[in-house]
């Protein structure tokens, strides 16, 4: 594989000209350099988010050996990455998947690629503002403003899930304001987030280094998990497999804010794959280091409290909660970025006229060059996600769990596309720019990527307890009943309203 130079801009305004090539003029604010879209990708992936967030979970269904689960999850979402990384140095417009998926596939195949996607935005930025509940109360009692003491930094009893969508409100409300007020003040804050968790990340793990008490070796240990299992291990690892599988994606916002990327060509490409790798040292040594460190490494805490737990016993309350701060700021930007990619494409495919009443929702602010209506779409839609679940004890891991699968499967409905043009020809086109290529390597590794999501999406889909705990059948077939709802309305919406899809709002000649 090998990145292609592209060239400099001929004049001042070819990004512009270059979105005219396919058809649309420029209306978003296009400020964003390398630093901030590499950040976009970083942010929206965010270790500290997920590992702080999942790491029990992972530790309780796997051992200290669920750890191996990601680098076998990098990898498949690294193929992922690789086959984006060509697309958008091919089409640098908002709304990514969306749009590659536009120029590989049928119009019903893309149509649902950004639906659904739209829908996993949505329930991932409910997904992430959860996590406030994983952290606020453990840094200080005052956050934990219904229930008990008892239910600080959990959310699988009833006073810490009703808790956790009072904070996830507030969290929510916040980064729509700020992507209402534009990308500029959305950027700033998003690479000021990221600053905060790489060096966060960093002293972290040295800190945990100082209090190593045990070998590298604690990777192997199981802590007899697989005992619950017909097929021993390889269930609990699979089931395990979840804490990963939650922080590798949404490497793509890069794309997604290719119109507002000076040179996205060139950049988006590199964001998406720089964010992925850093993503993958940066939790490989915090988990590793944190496991060698905690002094007691069969503590049930361990499984109930995750990493909150083992950072403040290790560390101590005062420094754990420094880093629990810093936490806080990643879970922020975090839902933030989620949003941010979840607006740009609305904004696209309302732009295409594929969504009802896309002509308002296609409205850009004069004043802040952001989409406005999406914004608040997206608010409102997470809101009612959030309140619909108000009370649900097994709110988390369902939404989780949804969240994946809704973003593995739009995900598969580009690879999927571009592995058929592969086998027919037709991918790289005659026309493929100087950008980036997988060149001899990319049928290898577009057909190692769909084999990954399929079988990822089936792992993460199989209705069972270990992940879906509840008394009702929705729970346990929560992963699938709500992608199937999603898809089905889409559907619906597709063939009602089915008509050639149209670039709207075209550049002047």
């Amino acid at each position: 594989m090998r990145i292609l130079r592209s060239h400099p801009p001929e004049v001042p305004g070819d990004d512009s000209n270059d979105l005219a090539r396919f058809g649309y003029r420029q209306e978003l604010q296009r400020s964003l350099g390398p630093l901030s879209s590499f950040a976009a990708s970083f942010s929206y992936i965010s270790v500290l988010t997920g590992v702080f967030q999942l790491f029990g979970f992972g530790f309780a269904a796997g051992g200290p050996a669920f750890v191996w689960t990601w680098p076998l999850v990098f990898l498949g979402q690294l193929a992922v990455a690789l086959c984006f990384a060509e697309m958008a140095g091919q089409f640098p417009l908002a709304g990514s998947v969306y749009q590659w998926s536009k120029h590989l596939a049928r119009p019903l195949t893309s149509w649902l690629s950004g639906w659904i996607m739209a829908g996993g935005a949505v329930v991932t930025a409910a997904a992430v503002a959860v996590a406030y509940q994983v952290i606020l109360p453990q840094i200080s009692a005052a956050f934990q403003i219904l229930g008990s003491p008892a239910d600080a930094g959990v959310t699988n009893t009833r006073g810490g899930s009703e808790n956790a969508i009072v904070l996830a409100l507030g969290l929510v409300v916040f980064t729509t304001v700020v992507n209402i007020c534009g990308v500029r003040l959305m950027a700033r804050i998003n690479d000021f987030g990221v600053l905060v968790e790489l060096v966060a990340v960093t002293l972290l793990i040295a800190t945990l280094a100082l209090h190593v008490k045990r070998g590298p070796q604690v990777v192997l240990q199981t802590n007899g998990t697989g005992a619950g299992h017909s097929s021993g291990y390889a269930g609990a690892f699979l089931v395990a497999s979840l804490a990963s599988a939650y922080v590798f994606y949404g490497f793509d916002t890069a794309g997604s804010l290719a119109e507002e990327t000076k040179d996205a060509r060139r950049h988006a490409p590199r964001a998406i794959l720089r964010a992925l790798a850093a993503a993958f040292a940066a939790g490989a040594l915090l988990m590793v280091v944190a496991m060698m460190a905690v002094g007691d490494i069969k503590a049930r805490e361990l499984g109930n409290l995750g990493m909150p737990y083992l950072v403040k016993s290790t560390l101590g309350i005062g420094l754990g909660k420094a880093f629990l701060v810093c936490v806080a700021i990643a879970v922020t930007v975090c839902c933030l970025a989620v949003q941010t990619a979840a607006i740009r494409l609305l904004f696209s495919m309302a732009r295409d006229d594929r969504l009802p009443f896309s002509r308002v929702i296609a409205q850009v602010s004069p004043h802040s060059r952001t989409p406005l209506v999406p914004a608040l779409l997206t608010c409102l839609l997470t809101i009612a996600l959030l309140v619909v679940n108000l009370g649900n004890r097994h709110l988390f891991y369902t939404l989780t769990s949804a969240g994946i699968v809704l973003f593995y499967v739009p995900y598969l409905l580009v690879t999927g596309p571009m592995l058929v043009c592969r086998l027919r020809g037709t991918w790289p086109r005659a026309d493929h720019g100087p950008y980036f290529s997988l060149g001899r390597w990319g049928l290898s590794v577009n057909l190692f990527a769909v084999l990954y999501g399929t079988a990822m999406t089936v792992n993460m889909a199989w209705p069972r307890a270990a992940v879906y705990p509840g008394d009702h059948w929705y729970y346990r077939w929560g992963a699938l009943f709500f992608p199937a709802v999603i898809t089905a309305v889409g559907g619906a919406l597709y063939l009602v309203r089915r008509r050639p899809c149209r670039t709207a709002r075209r550049a002047d000649p």
